[in-house]
């Protein structure tokens, strides 16, 4: 893959501090590193030197490219922190992390792992159906991984709680180069039923807009 996305220089990837029960967990994290860093697309990733992680950090670094790591302080504490990265952003809390993360983002990628991470992806496409960024949001859906999560959000649509145009807002492809050209061809959709909250937001001082 030599093309980069239009508009879309800098992937925040959501992975795990786990390696995964499989070695194909961690093939795909490392295609998924290589492609982006062949493509000249910078990697930003929440800093830490193990499981998936320190996987993605470490494949893209190899192949020349740049990593932004985004960790919160008392994990550097926990000597969890990659110390060979482009640059290692460090801050106070989790919640400054996500924020941050999102600040220096074009576009978004969530790995299988735990709670952590769905818990990014889960808010950062939940941004995204309030207008607050109008970027892509992928999951890298490795071995079916996310299956039982994508048919729950396609149960949330059927009763009603999830807005199909919003269930859409969720890429998800089964191989890095499928995903990828998802968000290749993904635009924004023309939804004006949150500008009142987003107005409302920025005013007093909330959530700014990536």
């Amino acid at each position: 893959m030599s093309k980069v996305l239009p508009s879309l220089t800098t992937l925040c990837v959501f992975c795990g501090s786990n390696p995964g029960r499989t070695s194909e967990y961690l093939d795909y994290v490392e295609d998924l590193a290589t492609q982006l860093a062949e493509s000249g697309i910078r990697i930003v990733y929440g800093g830490a030197k193990v499981g998936t992680m320190g996987a993605l950090a470490d494949a893209a670094l190899r192949a020349g490219g740049e990593v932004i790591g985004v960790i919160p302080s008392h994990q550097v504490g926990d000597e969890i922190a990659h110390t060979g990265l482009t640059e290692l952003h460090v801050v106070d809390s989790m919640h400054d992390r996500k924020a941050r993360m999102s600040q220096l983002a074009d576009g978004f990628v969530a790995l299988p792992g735990g709670l952590g991470t769905l818990e990014e992806f889960a808010e950062i496409v939940t941004w995204a159906q309030l207008g607050i960024h109008s970027k892509p949001t992928g999951l890298l859906n490795t071995s079916g991984y996310y299956d039982s999560f994508l048919a729950f959000l396609d149960h949330a649509v059927g009763e009603h709680f999830l807005r199909p145009e919003d269930r859409n807002l969720v890429l998800a492809a089964n191989s890095v180069r499928e995903l990828l050209d998802k968000m290749w061809a993904w635009s924004p959709a023309v939804d004006q039923r949150w500008r009142s909250v987003n107005e409302s937001t920025e005013r007093s001082g909330g959530v700014s807009r990536p």
